[in-house]
């Protein structure tokens, strides 16, 4: 399996404008070939920094899987408002990939 995060550093005020965004996307990863789940995590403010940090987390049965869907229409869809987020952040969002290694 392959794990895909992407870290978000939202601006203190603006996470809920940020949650709404994927709250109300139009997502077809259901529909993807070796998709199995995704879920947006919210992790702790850093009041000094200025920020929330968030993660967006999806799991692929192979990252071959998760290659294919990012050169998909699909991809193209979800991602082709990304840019009118990008007030929101402090920076860019960045992007982790995991191969599992041990897992139940």
């Amino acid at each position: 399996m392959y794990i895909a995060m992407n870290r978000f550093k939202v601006k203190i005020g603006l996470e809920t404008d940020f949650e709404d965004v994927w709250r109300n996307r139009d997502s077809s990863l259901s529909s993807m070939k070796g998709f199995r789940e995704f879920h947006l995590l919210r992790g702790a403010t850093h009041e000094a920094e200025g920020y929330t940090l968030y993660a967006s987390h999806t799991v692929w049965e192979s990252q071959d899987d998760f290659t294919a869907w990012t050169k998909s229409q699909s991809f193209r869809d979800s991602h082709k408002n990304a840019g009118d987020q990008k007030p929101s952040y402090i920076e860019s969002p960045r992007f982790e990939g995991f191969s599992i290694v041990e897992g139940a």
